[in-house]
């Protein structure tokens, strides 16, 4: 059986390509992207989760205690490539509003359909 955190995740990256697709609106387009970031973040975080037998995984923090004796530890590379992807996701979202704001000043509207027929 698919554990329902990749399910989630392929279903936030298939809803942020539709509407890449068929949205027209420059704010809609932002937020599909923000929504493949997400998936692609929760994928990632999935995918360094460990579970042995039906203990879950412990924080990637050695403490030295023998009763976490044979718990995996989950990966700590997956946690900090998805914190800096976070990070600069943020900074790309907040570019791509203030890009969308300078156009809606410039063009009068956020259809990227009008923006395109202005060109010349």
């Amino acid at each position: 059986m698919i554990p329902f955190q990749y399910i989630t995740s392929f279903l936030l990256i298939f809803i942020g390509v539709y509407a890449l697709i068929y949205k027209r609106n420059l704010i809609k387009l932002i937020l599909a992207l923000d929504i493949i970031d997400s998936g692609v973040n929760l994928l990632l975080i999935s995918e360094g989760y460990r579970i042995a037998g039906n203990l879950p995984g412990t924080a990637p923090i050695y403490t030295g205690y023998e009763t976490l004796k044979g718990v995996p530890m989950v990966g700590p590379l997956p946690q900090a490539l998805v914190l800096t992807a976070i990070v600069i996701g943020v900074s790309v979202t907040a570019l791509a509003v203030s890009l969308a704001i300078n156009a809606y000043r410039h063009y009068g509207s956020l259809d990227i359909r009008k923006m395109r027929r202005l060109r010349g």
